[in-house]
């Protein structure tokens, strides 16, 4: 089934037009919008997960859950889908919820996007973690400091517009 994505402008307004998923032609002042989801345990450790390494994209990285916001649904429940396909974790009605947004402008290969950041506080543990085979290679319950040493790596995707969100 092919997916859609509502179009944007510049002031996060849904314009009435949808896009293909990853069908990247737009326009200078469209925008499509994407969501992230960081999910922390009562023991101030965050659940980050591996990239499969045939991954097209930044194979091997950590990262959160998250993903395109489809046609027609709102950013939080964009998060809680993304969150519960990814790792099998359901936070609707955990503690916590949207923390701020940010936005990329990338001109040269027309796609512009928001990205509405989450953060859920759930008592978990590791057997609850039911990865999505096909994305991910392995997790990890890591301390901010763990997440932090990976991103000045340059191991962790979205590092520096999210590390904020760690330290709440």
């Amino acid at each position: 089934m092919e997916e859609y994505w509502d179009i944007y402008d510049e002031n996060k307004q849904k314009t009435g037009r949808t896009m293909r998923r990853n069908d990247w032609n737009m326009q200078p002042g469209e925008y499509h919008l994407t969501v992230l989801g960081v999910v922390g345990r009562p023991d101030g450790r965050f659940l980050i997960t591996k990239r499969t390494a045939d991954k097209s994209w930044a194979p091997g990285h950590w990262e959160v859950s998250g993903g395109g916001v489809m046609a027609g649904e709102e950013s939080y429940d964009a998060v809680c889908r993304e969150v519960l396909e990814e790792t099998g974790l359901d936070v609707r009605g955990a503690e916590g919820g949207y923390q701020f947004s940010y936005t990329r402008v990338n001109a040269k290969l027309k796609d512009n996007y928001f990205v509405d950041i989450y953060r859920f506080c759930l008592d978990f543990a590791e057997t609850d973690v039911k990865l999505q085979e096909r994305e991910t290679d392995g997790f990890m319950l890591a301390t901010k400091e763990e997440i932090r040493e990976l991103g000045e790596k340059g191991l962790f995707l979205h590092y520096d517009s999210i590390k904020q969100v760690f330290e709440a």
